[in-house]
């Protein structure tokens, strides 16, 4: 009888000990995905980025009075990196998530008054490079957004999935933290700036 006991004890333990490493595994898993998708908008915001000083070039030759108005562009896009590439190596961490959603919105702030600013120069609005970029930024834009919404949708789903009972104790005993969602604070910071001619 004893021996029937501890038979099923060890059945029980063995199925307690194989639940827990399952979850873990779980998390583990939705964690590598939500930092994958994060990968994919550090690419496109890379493209942003790289753009940058080709428009800066590009506007120069036609503002020549602005220049407090394209060092504020060059500034805001050198604080955007630095703010890239601390949330890259952990996109986890709510601190680096949230200094990089203020410097994105600084940068989208600068550039939607360099672009407001590009209106008044009619041969700037004419040129090819500058329709180029315009068409370069407007996708880029594009492609960091649906990169962004990915990002979430997988922070959602793994902060859910750690949540969740018995996952939560698990996660608590794995040391598996929640992850912050890459979002703005405003509604006129979630706008893309404004990139046409």
């Amino acid at each position: 009888m004893t021996t029937t006991i501890l038979i099923i004890l060890g059945v029980v333990i063995l199925l307690f000990i194989g639940s827990g490493v399952g979850i873990f595994n779980s998390l583990v898993t939705l964690r590598n995905r939500y930092k994958n998708a994060f990968s994919q908008i550090d690419v496109q915001l890379k493209r942003r980025y790289d753009l940058i000083p080709n428009l800066i070039e590009t506007v120069k030759g036609y503002m020549h009075h602005e220049r407090e108005t394209l060092e504020a562009v060059i500034n805001a896009r050198n604080a955007a990196i630095t703010a890239s590439q601390r949330a890259a190596v952990n996109p986890g961490d709510a601190s680096a998530m949230t200094s990089l959603n203020q410097a994105e919105s600084q940068l989208n702030g600068v550039l939607g008054r360099l672009f407001a600013l590009a209106e008044a120069y009619p041969d700037l609005k004419a040129n090819q490079n500058m329709l180029a970029l315009q068409e370069e930024l407007t996708s880029t834009e594009n492609k960091v957004a649906f990169a962004r919404q990915a990002f979430n949708d997988s922070v959602t789903v793994y902060n859910t999935e750690r949540e969740k009972f018995p996952n939560n104790i698990v996660s608590g005993f794995g040391g598996i933290a929640p992850a912050q969602l890459f979002e703005t604070e405003s509604p006129k910071e979630r706008e893309a700036p404004r990139v046409s001619f």
